[in-house]
C-alpha cells in the first residue's frame, strides 16, 4: 500500500529547497501532500510544488475541498508521516502550545501520525531558550527532530541554523516510514556526555563532550525497538523518548551505574567522553585567591577507572560491547589497541582534529573496526546517520 507523507512548509528562506525533497519522495512512489503557510508562499510558489507532487497544494483553511468533507481533518487522517520543513521559530511555538489558526497548524493538531520537525532559522533565534524549551516540549510529546546544520546563513551570520541536507532529511523520512524493530526485546546500555571531577564545592574539571553522539545512538536504538538505558554525564540535550535516562556526574559514578546494569544488557556502547583523571584530594570548602594574587594552585590528579575496560573484564559471551576511540594521532593504531585491551567487539575510531568530526559538532567522520580487523570508513555524515550505521553493525554482530 502506498504511504502518504505530508510536507508542511513554513515561511523560511530554506523553503525553496523542499522542492527537491518532494521530487525525491515522488520518485520513490510515495504519495505527497504539500501544505504551505502564507509565509512559505512568499518564498516558493504552490504551483511549483503542485507540479512536483502531482497533487493540489493545500494552503487555505477556508477553501472548500472536493476531496475531503472537512479539509484539515481529511488531510490529517490520510497521513502516515507529517514533516514540517523548514520549521520556523514561530511555527514551532504554535505546535508546542497547540495553536490552530491556519491550515497547517490545524492539520498538526488533528494529526495522529508520527511528526518529523526540521528547524531552520537564524542562530540566535534557534539558541533562544524559549525556542529550545518549545523544542523540548515537542520532543517530550514524541515528536522527532533533526538538528540544524551549521554554516553561513542567509542573514550573513555563521552558525547553527541551516536546513540539513535534503539527502539527510530524505533518509530520516524513509526510516520513520519503515520502522525497523530488529532490536525488539534487546536491552542496550549507552553512556554519553562528559564527566565532571570536583576540585572544591564550586569548581570542577571536565572536557568538551556534549553527548550528541551517545544521545543519537540512544534515539536510534529506541526507534528500533530496544529497551535503552542512557547513562549520561552533564549534557545540554534532552533524553530521547522511550529511553531510561540515568544522570551521573563523575566517572566513578558512571562506572558504578554501568556495572550495576551490565548483567541485564545484551549490548553496551561506550560513547561518553569520560575524564581520565580526577582530583586526588577534593577541597571541602571553596578555595580562595589571595589579595595580592600570589597564590599558585597545584592539583594532584589520579587516574579514573577505565569504564569499558572494567566492563570488559566482566563480559559474558553473549554480551556485545562497542567503544569509541577519539584520537588526535595514530587514530587506527590506537583504536585497534583499545579494541583488544578493553575486550570490545567493535570500535568506532575518529580523528577529533578533523573538521566536521569530534566534540560539539552535528556531524562525524568515523571508521568502524571489528575484532577480525575489518575496516569500514564512513564519509562525513550527521551523527544520526553515524548512529544508524553503528547500530546496523551491532545487529550484524548479534
Amino acid at each position: 500500500m502506498v504511504k502518504t507523507v505530508g510536507i508542511g512548509i513554513t515561511g523560511g528562506i530554506a523553503s525553496y529547497k523542499i522542492a527537491d525533497l518532494v521530487s525525491k519522495l515522488k520518485k520513490d512512489d510515495l504519495d505527497v501532500i504539500v501544505m504551505m503557510t502564507e509565509g512559505a508562499s512568499k518564498f516558493i510558489t504552490p504551483l511549483t510544488l503542485k507540479t512536483l507532487s502531482g497533487r493540489e497544494v493545500v494552503t487555505d483553511l477556508w477553501t472548500e475541498s472536493l476531496e475531503w468533507k472537512v479539509q484539515h481533518i481529511g488531510v490529517a487522517e490520510q497521513l502516515d508521516l507529517l514533516v514540517i520543513a523548514p520549521a520556523t521559530a514561530n511555527f514551532i511555538a504554535k505546535m508546542a502550545h497547540g495553536l490552530a489558526d491556519d491550515l497547517l497548524s490545524t492539520v498538526v493538531v488533528a494529526n495522529t501520525a508520527p511528526v518529523l520537525v526540521v528547524p531552520s532559522m537564524n542562530t540566535n533565534m534557534y539558541n533562544n531558550p524559549i525556542v529550545q524549551d518549545n523544542i523540548n516540549t515537542l520532543v517530550n510529546y514524541g515528536y522527532h527532530f533533526m538538528d540544524p546544520d551549521s554554516g553561513v546563513l542567509a542573514c550573513g551570520v555563521s552558525g547553527k541554523g541551516r536546513l540539513p541536507e535534503i539527502a539527510d532529511i530524505y533518509q530520516q523520512i524513509i526510516a520513520l516510514l519503515s520502522p525497523n524493530n530488529d532490536l525488539f526485546g534487546k536491552r542496550i546500555m549507552i553512556n554519553a556526555g562528559t564527566t565532571c571531577e570536583d576540585i572544591d564545592p564550586v569548581r570542577f574539571i571536565s572536557n568538551r563532550g556534549t553527548g550528541k553522539m551517545g544521545f543519537a545512538l540512544a534515539r536510534e536504538a529506541a526507534q528500533r525497538g530496544a529497551d535503552v538505558i542512557l547513562v549520561s554525564g552533564p549534557s545540554p540535550l534532552s533524553a530521547p523518548p522511550n529511553v531510561k535516562h540515568v544522570s551521573v556526574w563523575s566517572a566513578q559514578e558512571m562506572c558504578e551505574i554501568m556495572l550495576k546494569y551490565q548483567s541485564a544488557c545484551d549490548v553496551i556502547i561506550g560513547a561518553a567522553a569520560v575524564g581520565d583523571f580526577r582530583i586526588a584530594n577534593v577541597a571541602e570548602q571553596k578555595m580562595k585567591k589571595t589579595e595580592d594574587k600570589s597564590r599558585k594552585l597545584t592539583l594532584e590528579l589520579v587516574e579514573n577507572p577505565d569504564i569499558l575496560k572494567e566492563l570488559g573484564k566482566r563480559k559474558q559471551d553473549n554480551l556485545i560491547m562497542v567503544g569509541f576511540a577519539a584520537e588526535t594521532e595514530n587514530v587506527l593504531e590506537n583504536a585497534r589497541k583499545k579494541l583488544v585491551s578493553k575486550n570490545l567487539d567493535l570500535i568506532v575510531a575518529n580523528d577529533v582534529t578533523m573538521e566536521g568530526a569530534g566534540f560539539a559538532t552535528d556531524t562525524n567522520i568515523v571508521t568502524l573496526i571489528n575484532r577480525a580487523g575489518e575496516l569500514v570508513a564512513l564519509p562525513k555524515m550527521s551523527k544520526d546517520m553515524v548512529a544508524a550505521a553503528i547500530i546496523d553493525r551491532v545487529v550484524e554482530l548479534m
